[in-house]
């Protein structure tokens, strides 16, 4: 709190931190200069002032100090005054200044012959000049004045202030006012500093789903007052996060900001952006005519991916999944419309890449039952309501099981038997493919060995490894701690990877060469469907391929699939690989691989997965007549 004169008697002062209502007074004691007093204007008996006009009269009628102290005193309040950490200035009633303290100069800039008989508002800009005017006013009534205000630099950067203004009145003189600055500029950058990371993106400088919630109600009001629709985009980019797995985070984000580039450049005035999260973009768009018009901007946005994206080295092509809600005619506020832009994209992302949905009724319904299907597999795997089907892998040329693939399915306690493809992918996006997955592992193998410890025939096998699971930084860990707690050996227990698994190729290597290192088999399921390059299939340490069942359905028909079947055979000998064909089903695709010298074959024509008790006994009694599986 800073003190300054207040009245024609030195030996009276203010203390400029002033309050609305209360002045705190401290007058001066002896030649001495002992400064004392109170937090309150005090009438000319001393006592406590019953107004503030009360405690100026009762200073101007102070007696007059001796001459030798007025001087002392006067002193110490010019240096009070100049050197305030807080500029402080004296200006007529017109704005005019009519004294300055040096820290003014120094927070402005400039001199006080500069300054001294110049108007404060010059140093305010155009914008900020109304708010100047009415502070002004304002204390012509009497009043004191707390606000803030911008003021420009002489050297031109902006300043923002805190003033606090006080009217100074004087018998006989002309009506002045006292102002009293601090600087805020840093705290006022900070404010923005922290308002910018409540309201938007760090890495895109976009707004968040805060801001976009705010925004969106916000236009909905205004929308509803003038009888226009808006819709609400939420726009998904298709297949990132295995792109992120696969490249790393700094690709992504390299990704993300070129994308939302690429978005801003096309949204106009009227519209809004927003990413909310991960790689999800939100938009919303007023005056909307209707559906088509929607579909319309929908179309526009997937347009601007189309240009392929380049990230150093790697040239990519991005597709992605659009979900729009529209304003109906009844009132919906914006958690309803984004909820049911979020299931629209849903839904487009179900449908396959680069597609648009709007949401309908139907979705909230589909919805609910996904919820249903979450809660549910979340009870099954606390209860133990899964179980494994094991279809058999037999050599071609000696018609001997050579191993059993495990299958998961899920024994509903009201449905029934559920088909993995009815859940598995459910829970690949809700990542409860992951314990899933890793009671498989242990399953499969704990029943491998009792059947040889039972006295069966030792053949190894197959689990289906999932993406998440691959990716783990410790898979190896788990599938070793699997086969100590099971006492189940390596080398009979295969692990199948999927071709889209190996995008990041150094990871697969690495992460194939320690399950390598343990002892296991490992094997490429669904070979010829994904991303695969044969300079970069050799350096896999892998010991099979599987062809995938859609090529070995149709090679009696389609040419095409026979000469892939035929190459991928022809391939795999030479790089000295295992083949195995799934999904066969006739003897004509059966004799159709023998001749072209594939290996092992799985499928319907011997027999579908059976349950552990019927493989059980299978390999009990089983024999081979006519390259088909019968029971003695």
């Amino acid at each position: 709190m800073i003190p300054v004169l207040l009245g024609g008697y030195a030996a009276v002062i203010v203390i400029g931190s002033v309050l609305l209502r209360a002045y705190a007074v401290w007058i001066c004691l002896g030649a001495s200069a002992v400064l004392a007093g109170a937090l309150y204007a005090v009438n000319k008996r001393g006592n406590p002032a019953a107004s503030r006009q009360e405690g100026l009269t009762a200073l101007d009628n102070k007696p007059p100090v001796d001459p030798p102290v007025a001087d002392e005193s006067s002193r110490l309040l010019d240096t009070l005054f100049d050197y305030s950490p807080n500029a402080i200035s004296v200006t007529d009633e017109h704005g005019k200044l009519t004294r300055v303290s040096r820290t003014m100069e120094r927070l402005l800039g400039a001199t006080n012959e500069q300054l001294v008989g110049h108007s404060f508002g010059a140093y305010v800009s155009d914008e900020h000049q109304g708010t100047l005017r009415q502070r002004y006013g304002d204390l012509r009534t009497g009043a004191p004045q707390l606000f803030d205000i911008p003021v420009l630099h002489r050297s031109g950067y902006r300043i923002d202030l805190s003033a606090t203004g006080v009217p100074l009145e004087t018998q006989g003189a002309s009506r002045r006012f006292l102002f009293m600055f601090q600087d805020i500029t840093e705290r006022r950058r900070a404010d923005e500093q922290f308002r910018h990371m409540a309201y938007y993106d760090d890495m895109t400088g976009l707004p968040n789903r805060r801001l976009y919630k705010e925004q969106l109600t916000e236009a909905l009001l205004l929308a509803e007052s003038h009888h226009q629709r808006v819709a609400v985009m939420y726009v998904d980019i298709d297949g990132f996060k295995l792109f992120n797995d696969c490249f790393g985070y700094d690709y992504g984000d390299m990704l993300l900001l070129q994308v939302a580039e690429r978005f801003t450049r096309c949204v106009s005035d009227n519209d809004f952006i927003a990413r909310t999260e991960g790689d999800e973009f939100a938009f919303f768009y007023t005056g909307i005519q209707g559906r088509e018009q929607a579909l319309q901007i929908g179309a526009r946005l997937l347009t601007v991916l189309e240009e392929p994206f380049m990230l150093e080295q790697y040239e990519l092509h991005v597709t992605a999944s659009i979900g729009i809600s529209l304003l109906s005619r009844e009132r919906e506020d914006a958690d309803t419309l984004m909820k049911h832009a979020n299931m629209a994209v849903t839904r487009a992302k179900e449908n396959g890449k680069s597609d648009i949905q709007i949401f309908n009724s139907e979705m909230r319904s589909v919805s609910l039952q996904k919820l249903q299907l979450e809660n549910d597999l979340r009870r099954a795997i606390t209860n133990n309501e899964f179980v494994l089907h094991y279809q058999p892998q037999v050599e071609i040329e000696s018609g001997q099981i050579v191993g059993m693939e495990a299958l998961i399915r899920w024994n509903h306690p009201q449905k029934g038997f559920i088909p993995p493809g009815d859940f598995i992918p459910f829970a690949e996006q809700s990542g409860l493919i992951v314990p899933i997955s890793e009671w498989v592992l242990h399953e499969a193998c704990q029943q491998n060995q009792a059947w040889q410890d039972a006295g069966l025939p030792k053949v190894p096998v197959s689990v289906n490894l999932s993406s998440r699971q691959f990716l783990q930084h410790n898979l190896k860990t788990k599938v070793d701690q699997v086969l100590q707690h099971t006492g189940l050996a390596p080398h009979f227990l295969e692990l199948e990877i999927t071709e889209s698994m190996t995008m990041d190729v150094e990871h697969a290597i690495a992460s194939l060469l320690e399950l390598k290192q343990l002892g296991v088999q490992v094997s490429i399921d669904d070979f010829g469907t994904g991303y695969s390059s044969l300079s970069y299939l050799k350096r896999f340490p892998v010991d099979r391929l599987k062809i995938d069942r859609s090529f070995v359905r149709d090679i009696m028909e389609d040419p095409s699939d026979a000469a892939i079947v035929a190459t991928i055979i022809s391939m795999t000998r030479h790089l000295n690989l295992k083949v195995i064909a799934e999904g066969v089903e006739t003897e004509e695709q059966l004799s159709f691989l023998h001749r072209n010298q594939c290996h092992e074959v799985q499928g319907y024509w011997f027999s579908p997965p059976l349950t552990p008790d019927k493989m059980g006994s299978m390999l009990r009694r089983i024999t081979c007549s006519a390259g088909r599986l019968k029971e003695a």
